[in-house]
């Protein structure tokens, strides 16, 4: 079956406004809209050439979307030979080969296609043992990609048993099955040796946070005897290798009560002593609040939000928030304790987040030492010259 829709059967013809001849040679994906000469009709996902601003220059291929901002997305410099069936194997094939590379039977839960980062533009897939998730970024790619055969190829080259698509846009149903038959359970998977299980059809996202695998196995390593308090804990990832790790007692807060739920399940599915974890429904600052007033304190505290900014305009209450966050953090971290704040918001830079940190440290009169800054683990790469898809920020601070 083709790996590619039949809306690239018919290139179109795209130039530019302005000169990004420079940007696209070293690596940037994209093409905004208002910096195309002309927004043609055409059906989403239109395979397109793009010329450069004299439209004498042939630069990239790629396909356009004329309804998003984001209007052209790069699939390949290569512009005497457009992207074909042969070219979506070849990047589908080098992606398999880096994954097979970093992950062996003790990891069976990783991210196979980082849409740009593996050259395969708006297509992300994760894999859970014998179950793949596809999600596929806007109409664009949902028109350019053919799901149904590249969940057929995947099926075929890791031997997976189903495939199911996950929709992005709010409201509509969950996704739906590709191949295979459709989970009715959370699928088993390992990472590092830890037992956890995604929830594919209605979990967050593709049912579990596989970008923050390096992070979990960092502070497990630092989690013995401690206290921990993980908030906006999720499933309990951070909460389970915290145990792992020798954890004196772990604290899972989140307000929705299936995630607990499933948080509890994988404490027991680790072989956990239920004895030293606690799980709260609650909102995060409204606990942290009331924690600061009991005057409780945890040696590790772990704030590990949702994005704040979906958009850039909502930036400067991000910012707000982070701060607030990581002051009330900071407020019930023992001396000596570590605190780790993360931000997944992809509009909020490095710097901006290293600022707030600061900020919200001093806000919260104590004093901090950074000991390492992080980000998404290998498995999730992105291109050198596009900053804003290297959207996770991990902050590991000793507080003092």
């Amino acid at each position: 079956m083709s790996l590619l829709s039949a809306s690239t059967n018919k290139p179109i013809t795209l130039q530019l406004n302005r000169d990004l001849t420079r940007s696209l040679k070293r690596g940037h994906p994209w093409v905004f809209a208002d910096a195309l000469r002309s927004r043609p009709k055409a059906r989403p996902g239109s395979l397109a050439l793009l010329l450069d601003k004299q439209g004498r220059q042939k630069l990239a291929w790629g396909f356009y979307d004329p309804d998003s901002p984001l209007a052209f997305r790069v699939c390949s410099l290569d512009y005497d030979h457009k992207p074909d069936e042969a070219w979506v194997e070849q990047r589908l094939t080098q992606a398999l080969t880096l994954r097979q590379a970093l992950f062996d039977e003790r990891t069976t839960g990783f991210r196979l296609c980082n849409g740009e980062g593996d050259g395969l533009p708006g297509l992300v897939c994760d894999v859970y043992g014998d179950t793949a998730v596809l999600r596929l970024d806007g109409e664009g790619p949902g028109h350019f990609w053919n799901v149904e055969g590249i969940a057929g190829w995947m099926a075929g080259n890791l031997s997976l048993k189903r495939v199911y698509q996950r929709w992005r846009r709010r409201g509509d149903a969950a996704g739906r099955t590709l191949l295979g038959d459709t989970p009715t359970e959370a699928i088993p998977f390992f990472e590092n040796d830890h037992h956890f299980t995604a929830d594919v059809v209605n979990g967050q996202k593709t049912g579990f946070f596989l970008d923050q695998r390096d992070n979990r196995q960092r502070l497990g390593r630092l989690a013995a005897g401690k206290r921990v308090l993980n908030l906006f804990g999720y499933t309990g990832g951070f909460s389970v290798y915290a145990g792992l790790g020798g954890a004196a007692h772990v604290t899972t807060v989140d307000l929705a009560q299936p995630a607990l739920d499933a948080a509890g399940h994988h404490w027991q599915l680790n072989g956990l002593s239920p004895d030293k974890h606690h799980l709260v429904a609650a909102d995060a600052f409204t606990f942290l609040d009331e924690a600061a007033k009991q005057g409780r304190a945890w040696e590790m505290v772990i704030l590990d939000p949702p994005s704040f900014a979906p958009a850039k305009k909502a930036v400067p209450q991000a910012i707000a928030a982070y701060r607030n966050l990581i002051a009330a953090g900071a407020a019930v971290t023992t001396p000596d304790g570590l605190l780790a704040a993360a931000s997944c918001s992809s509009h909020v830079s490095q710097e901006m987040f290293l600022d707030a940190c600061e900020a919200a440290v001093s806000t919260a009169r104590r004093r901090a030492t950074i000991l390492s800054i992080s980000g998404q683990p290998p498995d999730h790469p992105a291109p050198l010259v596009a900053p804003e898809l290297r959207y996770l920020k991990f902050v590991l601070m000793l507080i003092a």
